[in-house]
């Protein structure tokens, strides 16, 4: 280690590791298979670093625009114009804008285009099983207030505005897997992917700033390690997870996505000093988050936790079918989250119970099974799963936002 290694003090990996059990745990890995369950000593000392590290690319144009002269509701036009037009069509752009943007738009040598289109296809492929999986999975991490607190003090996933913010993250997954998106200029996916990077920067400045924020406990708000955590949760988690539910992802299809994962973060901003380029680096990295938990998030994580299913439950005033739906969509949600969740983190909450609708997954494991063989077996028929796929996700999103747009905007004060 150097003198500018330095850890967060809520994030206790080098003691986690120490403990007995652990320790014991680690030392039969090894002698049984000759690998570590942990990243290297160097490897997880970046990642520590990196939870102090955020974008500085980005945060200098959200400085001198969005909070400068210029002012947010014209930086954000100029941002619009040259996603859609070209920085050129931006008359007299700053220089951190245009620097913002010759980052964004130049793709690195390591990009392998098919790749990333075969890890957008798997997304397009899991539909709103997706959805409902990244929304189940994240809710293990909100015990923690490095997550917890931002998007406590942001508000968005919390109370009644979480329903609406997780849809507009679902509008992000949509849009960055559609055919082409990542790598085609102009593309919606692309617009998306820097308008959500922007947004972190926004939100990362005001809690930083906030008096609820510690730095020597959590690092920075929405850190490089935390986003590469969200990279991982979108590729290696959901395609070893998912098999419990009937979808068979292929070791081949986990590197693809690794890939898929690795070129949005690019676009997102994500520059960690050490990247899992692997599933086995990336299950380290895992546990190396796991041992460091401190589930200090208290009340805050509490709402965001319990926030979540409810979110889903049907409205006041509404009948019919639209109930029907929101009351599937509720259970399903519930359900999910009773699966992924550990039941030790789950029992600490008020979560609605799940049977008899449990048994909703397990009726169909049988019918995703049979569809995963058929796609993998029979010629042709893999693109038909994809297209109803997208289809359904498409119908589902419009129908819980009702007509409303995803903004993507969080330049609103934080709600304490």
């Amino acid at each position: 280690m150097t003198a500018s290694d330095r850890t967060p003090t809520a994030f206790p990996y080098w003691e986690g590791i120490q403990k007995p059990g652990i320790a014991r745990a680690r030392t039969i890995v090894k002698k049984l298979t000759g690998a570590d369950i942990f990243p290297t000593t160097e490897q997880a000392q970046q990642f520590c670093n990196d939870l102090f590290t955020g974008d500085p690319v980005a945060e200098r144009f959200v400085d001198e625009v969005y909070r400068g002269e210029t002012g947010a509701k014209t930086g954000r036009a100029m941002l619009e114009t040259a996603l859609t037009h070209g920085i050129d069509a931006v008359p007299d752009a700053p220089e951190s804008m245009r620097a913002l943007f010759e980052e964004f738009e130049t793709i690195p040598d390591w990009v392998d285009p098919a790749l990333v289109e075969q890890g957008a296809a798997i997304w397009r492929r899991w539909g709103t099983m997706l959805f409902s999986f990244a929304g189940a999975e994240t809710l293990e991490i909100y015990t923690e207030s490095a997550v917890a607190t931002p998007l406590s003090l942001a508000g968005g996933y919390a109370g009644d505005n979480a329903l609406r913010r997780f849809l507009e993250t679902c509008r992000f997954w949509i849009d960055v897997s559609q055919p082409g998106a990542l790598l085609q200029p102009g593309s919606a996916g692309r617009a998306t992917a820097l308008k959500v990077r922007v947004m972190h920067v926004s939100v990362r400045s005001r809690v930083a700033n906030h008096p609820e924020w510690d730095t020597s406990k959590w690092g920075l708000p929405i850190s490089q390690s935390y986003m590469l955590l969200t990279l991982i949760a979108g590729s290696v988690t959901p395609g070893l997870a998912l098999w419990t539910l009937g979808y068979h992802t292929t070791p081949s299809e986990i590197r693809a996505l690794i890939h898929f994962q690795k070129y949005m973060g690019h676009l997102l901003g994500v520059r960690t000093t050490w990247y899992p380029e692997t599933a086995t680096d990336s299950l380290r990295a895992l546990a190396m988050t796991i041992v460091s938990r401190s589930y200090d998030s208290g009340k805050h994580g509490s709402e965001l936790i319990e926030s979540y299913p409810k979110a889903f439950a049907p409205r006041d005033g509404h009948r019919g079918l639209t109930r029907l739906r929101e009351a599937y969509n509720f259970r399903i949600n519930s359900v999910y989250a009773a699966i992924f969740m550990a039941p030790g983190t789950r029992r600490k909450y008020r979560m609605p119970g799940v049977i008899p609708w449990l048994f909703i997954p397990v009726l169909r494991l049988p019918l995703i099974t049979a569809m995963e063989l058929i796609r993998r077996c029979v010629p042709g028929t893999g693109a038909i799963v994809e297209k109803v796929m997208v289809k359904h996700r498409e119908n589902w999103y419009q129908a819980q936002m009702k007509g409303r747009e995803a903004t993507f905007d969080a330049s609103g004060a934080l709600r304490r």
